[in-house]
């Protein structure tokens, strides 16, 4: 492969490097006009799915050679690209959409390749994470992406307990089928009145957006037939400016588990962020006051 000469003559040539090209993550109007100029200037483009990427290239008329670069061969394929990228090469590595790298495959390659000495270019572009958080209407003075949660539900209750209750949004990414799960699991930790925007098929046909409490969402969206489209969940944890309760710890529990239907465990974890004391602290209170009932 000639990696000095320039796929289409009339356009600039550019520097050997690796190249993050961020593509349209539904409308294709949203691909740039810098995106296109280094798709079509490369020597190669690495894509997560070959297929998915050639109905872009083909949409805007780019020949451009790909091969495939996903999650299952990053790290041979990794090694592939970056010796070619030591002889001079120009590869710009594209996800199916959005920015790669941001829980997509390219994080490996751009290590590997900044080890070696070769130059990285970011190609800016769309990214789901962003568009949600500045049409959701929560703050974006400060914010933690945090991709995709776990997806089995024990796990799923352990990352959201320890998320940070600072003056922060935080934001995931979320499968349809996993949605409502997701959202009892939020309502549990965080109570049926916490605050939550659904971002769905940003920027494509059927884009939506629902905005209000946890409770009232997840019910919205258990009664439709099914979920389907990309997903983005965000939402900033709810301060208790309240003072601390005068109930007992016992009763408070008991008025959750029939209240909300929550197990004792869960019940007490709530109780424990809300007092802000650890679990540990409210499971000994709440056993001192059921030993002075006995």
């Amino acid at each position: 492969m000639n990696f000095s000469s320039s796929n289409q003559d009339h356009d600039p040539p550019l520097a050997p490097g690796l190249y993050l090209v961020a593509t349209p993550i539904g409308n294709l109007e949203d691909i740039t006009l810098r995106a296109l100029r280094v798709l079509r200037s490369v020597d190669r483009i690495a894509c997560e799915d070959t297929r998915q990427t050639q109905k872009l290239l083909n949409h805007f008329a780019i020949s451009t050679s790909t091969v495939s670069y996903h999650l299952h061969n990053e790290g041979s394929r990794a090694e592939e690209l970056v010796e070619q990228l030591r002889q001079g090469a120009r590869i710009a590595i594209v996800s199916d959409a959005g920015t790669p790298g941001i829980s997509d495959p390219g994080h490996e390659l751009v290590t590997a390749a900044i080890a070696a000495g070769v130059a990285i270019y970011p190609i800016p572009g769309a990214n789901a994470a962003t568009s949600a958080l500045i049409a959701s209407g929560l703050s974006t003075e400060q914010f933690l992406f945090h991709g995709f949660l776990p997806s089995k539900e024990g796990q799923r209750r352990t990352a959201l307990e320890q998320l940070t209750r600072d003056e922060v949004t935080h934001i995931f990414y979320e499968a349809p089928h996993r949605i409502v799960a997701t959202l009892a699991d939020l309502e549990t930790v965080f109570g049926a009145s916490q605050p939550v925007v659904i971002a769905r098929e940003l920027t494509k046909l059927h884009e939506e957006f629902l905005r209000g409490s946890v409770g009232e969402i997840r019910t919205q969206l258990a009664a439709r037939a099914s979920v389907r489209g990309e997903i983005v969940l965000l939402f900033s944890p709810v301060r208790q400016t309240s003072a601390p309760s005068a109930r007992s710890i016992a009763s408070e529990v008991a008025a959750l588990m029939q209240s909300e239907s929550l197990s004792e465990k869960d019940a007490l974890k709530r109780i424990a962020r809300e007092r802000g004391i650890g679990k540990s602290e409210a499971y000994r209170e709440l056993q001192r006051e059921q030993n002075r009932l006995r």
